[in-house]
C-alpha cells in the first residue's frame, strides 16, 4: 500500500475513508450535498485532501487533537500516554468517538502502515465489495445496511 502521510489524521479517523475527502476526490455533488447537512456548512467547503495536507476541511484546520500532538511533537494519539483524553471523550461526532477509540488502540499496537491497510480493508461492503466511507449505514451500491465502524 502507498502510504499517504498526509492521510493519517493525529485523532485515528484515517482520511482515505472519509467522506469529505471522498465525495470531494469524486467530485460527487450529490454526495457533497447531504454532507452540507452533517456539517452545517455550503457545498464549495465540502473539500479535503487529508487532514495533514495543505488542503484539510475547515474542522480539521482548527482541531484541538491536531494542535495536540503538534504541540506535544507527536504523530498522533497513538503516541501520546494521556489517551483517551478530553479531547476524545468531548469528540462532537458520535461515530468518530467511536472509531478512534477503536482505531488508535489498533495504530499503537501495529503501526502507521498496518494501520492504513485495516481501514482501507474495513469499509468494504461485506455483501458486495463495494468500497465505502466510515459512518456509512447502507452501500451506495447493493443499499445493504452495513455497520463497519
Amino acid at each position: 500500500m502507498d502510504t499517504r502521510k498526509e492521510l493519517a489524521a493525529p485523532c485515528g479517523l484515517y482520511c482515505g475513508v472519509c467522506g469529505i475527502l471522498i465525495a470531494h476526490r469524486d467530485n460527487n455533488l450529490k454526495f457533497k450535498e447531504r454532507l452540507t447537512q452533517v456539517y452545517n456548512v455550503g457545498v464549495d467547503e465540502i473539500k479535503c485532501e487529508g487532514c495533514l495536507s495543505d488542503e484539510p476541511f475547515f474542522y480539521c484546520q482548527t482541531c484541538a487533537i491536531k494542535t495536540c500532538t503538534s504541540d506535544k511533537g507527536i504523530e498522533g494519539c497513538h503516541q501520546c500516554t494521556d489517551f483517551p483524553c478530553s479531547y476524545i471523550e468531548d469528540f462532537p461526532l458520535p461515530v468518530g468517538k467511536k472509531v478512534i477509540l477503536r482505531a488508535i488502540p489498533f495504530w499503537r499496537e501495529h503501526g502507521t502502515e498496518m494501520w492504513m491497510e485495516e481501514e482501507e480493508k474495513r469499509y468494504i461492503c461485506p455483501h458486495c465489495g463495494y468500497k465505502l466511507f466510515r459512518g456509512a449505514q447502507r452501500c451506495r451500491n447493493c443499499k445493504e445496511p452495513v455497520d463497519l465502524d
